[in-house]
């Protein structure tokens, strides 16, 4: 509760910023299609895939089962893609993406509190633990001894103005990054497969007990981790309104980015399984440092360090670039500071926005408090992925954007209510885990309900 009373005490600070009503300017259109393919793929590779693979063995233990779950959250990740697709179609050229999804669909309410729950848990907090993990690499590589806090700090403030000079600087800044970390995961990948090493017991079953209520639900549990490492790709849509061909170049960008990391997350996983086996994942906590410890030794434990840190860095990079245009989003409609949905230079960048949201996750990452944050993402994210899928029943049911529509996702509505469904039982996973966290996150969500009407109200009387 002190995060957010302190994330509260922050954002009234601002009071004083200027009220007045917003100008109809709209960001310049900067963006193609390898940017939206790499904001993609950037969204969803962090830090997590050179770590998560042991965490799924924790909870699944056979070859069959390991890449089975792999496999299924890779096509829960592509339905999802079809779905955001159709809607990037849909709503073309919309600053926000998903936050104008729900808004469009739903209730502006509906869309504010994913906003604030985007500001105060899932996107700032997850930025501040991978800005302490870039920092915690950082002093193993450099041997500086310099505060953690200080070191995060500074990577998240240098991110920051980049990208208040616009959407090409911080987009290629993003590119640069993800080019460097598909390197990195390529070469952990070849590298494990030339090491091998493990050969599968034949007389071992392939999914080690019968099926059962306790298989699926270790399978459940597997799903958590899984779908945090797939989460991401929605966040392309933030940029909407800053890619010059929304309707073909974000719709492509979704299905070519996501594509790509399933194939990579396969890889890694089978690289892992071939030297490690999957009583070695499961034994690890650093699969990725473990492969490369015993092909290269010490030097290859340096090397996949350097890949953490890139990693790192380039999904602060991804975060730094999208979802300030979410914030600027509820600004112009009037739901957050006006100051917020202001752009500026000729970048046309969403500078106030931007800076808010870096000292928010500035301020987290340097308070010490932010681990539990984490506990929480996968609770929220899904129940607005499960929201922001079904809002394309609404869309159609409405013909919203029906003119526009060059891409309809495959199966629907068939893809779609699995998706919707995937996420709710995934949601379920994540209470039955961790019910108190997930209490706490619910909370924090909900209570942007009253901020909402909060704001609604200033809104009228300023107007």
């Amino acid at each position: 509760m002190k995060r957010l009373e302190a994330g509260t005490d922050a954002l009234q600070n601002l009071t004083s910023l200027d009220m007045t009503m917003l100008d109809n300017s709209k960001p310049s259109r900067q963006l193609g299609l390898f940017d939206a393919t790499m904001i993609v793929m950037g969204g969803i590779v962090g830090a997590g895939i050179f770590a998560n693979p042991s965490e799924v063995a924790h909870r699944v233990h056979t070859p069959l089962l390991i890449l089975g779950v792999w496999v299924l959250g890779g096509l829960l990740a592509m339905c999802g893609a079809f779905i955001w697709a159709e809607l990037a179609t849909r709503l073309p050229g919309a600053a926000g993406g998903q936050y104008v999804y729900l808004r469009e669909a739903y209730h502006p309410a509906v869309a504010f509190v994913y906003g604030w729950g985007l500001l105060l848990v899932t996107q700032t907090g997850g930025m501040a633990a991978v800005a302490v993990i870039f920092a915690a690499y950082f002093r193993a590589l450099t041997g500086v001894a310099w505060n953690q806090s200080a070191i995060a700090a500074a990577a998240l403030l240098t991110l920051t103005g980049i990208n208040c000079f616009g959407a090409r600087a911080g987009s290629n800044v993003q590119s640069a990054f993800m080019l460097l970390k598909i390197a990195a995961i390529a070469a952990l990948v070849i590298i494990g497969f030339a090491v091998g090493g493990y050969t599968p017991e034949v007389a071992r079953g392939l999914v080690e007990k019968p099926f059962s209520f306790d298989l699926l639900k270790s399978i459940g549990a597997a799903m958590v981790p899984i779908a945090f490492a797939y989460g991401g790709w929605q966040t392309a849509t933030f940029v909407a309104a800053e890619i010059r061909d929304p309707c073909r170049d974000l719709s492509r960008g979704l299905l070519i980015g996501v594509s790509g990391v399933v194939v990579l997350y396969l890889a890694v996983n089978l690289a892992c399984l071939r030297v490690l086996g999957p009583a070695g994942l499961d034994a690890t906590t650093t699969p990725a440092s473990d492969v490369m410890g015993i092909a290269l030794g010490e030097h290859g434990a340096r090397w996949i360090a350097l890949a953490i840190t890139i990693s790192a860095l380039g999904f602060l990079s991804q975060s730094m670039l999208t979802a300030p245009r979410v914030y600027y989003a509820m600004a112009r409609d009037g739901l957050f500071f006006a100051s917020v949905g202001k752009l500026f230079g000729k970048s046309e960048a969403p500078v106030v926005a931007i800076i808010l949201q870096g000292l928010a996750a500035i301020f987290i990452a340097c308070s010490g408090t932010y681990g539990e944050i984490l506990n929480f993402e996968v609770t929220v994210d899904f129940i607005f992925f499960a929201m922001t899928a079904a809002s394309l029943f609404i869309l159609r049911r409405r013909h919203i954007g029906s003119d526009k529509v060059l891409y309809r996702t495959p199966g629907h509505p068939f893809t779609t209510m699995l998706f919707v469904l995937s996420c709710a039982a995934i949601v379920v996973s994540a209470v039955i885990a961790s019910p108190r966290n997930s209490a706490i996150a619910l909370f924090i969500m909900l209570a942007g309900l009253p901020v909402y009407y909060f704001w609604r109200r200033i809104r009228r009387a300023h107007s």
